[in-house]
């Protein structure tokens, strides 16, 4: 059976010293990348908790409202049910690329840094 991955690569790497880790927690670089995965995650981790309390919060409280058929059978409630799928998958999706563009290349170099490849 094939796979697409590539082989398990054969090459050691040396193992930072605890000062060298000390030393890179402090660096500009990696604060930086801290700062720019922060600055993504903590604000749609906010939002995405905010939205799904309104709609618990809309499902107990305003009955009438979510209640309301929209087309056929399909009310507000179901609607906003199908959204909070729809969101999660959205923010997923939205947080790989933001990972592979922006977050991937700097712990890449850090990575490679630290094990001596730099």
């Amino acid at each position: 059976m094939a796979t697409d991955a590539p082989p398990p690569s054969k090459e050691t790497h040396r193992l930072p010293t605890t000062e060298e880790f000390s030393e890179v927690q402090a660096s500009a670089e990696f604060a930086e990348l801290r700062r720019s995965y922060r600055s993504f995650a903590f604000p749609l981790t906010v939002a995405f908790i905010v939205w799904y309390l309104l709609y618990v919060l809309l499902s107990n409280y305003a009955g009438g409202f979510m209640g309301t058929k929209l087309v056929g059978n399909v009310n507000v409630a179901f609607v906003f049910g199908i959204a909070q799928f729809v969101t999660t998958f959205l923010i997923a999706w939205w947080y790989a690329r933001h990972a592979n563009a922006k977050l991937d290349p700097k712990a890449e170099a850090i990575k490679t840094r630290m094990e001596g490849g730099a």
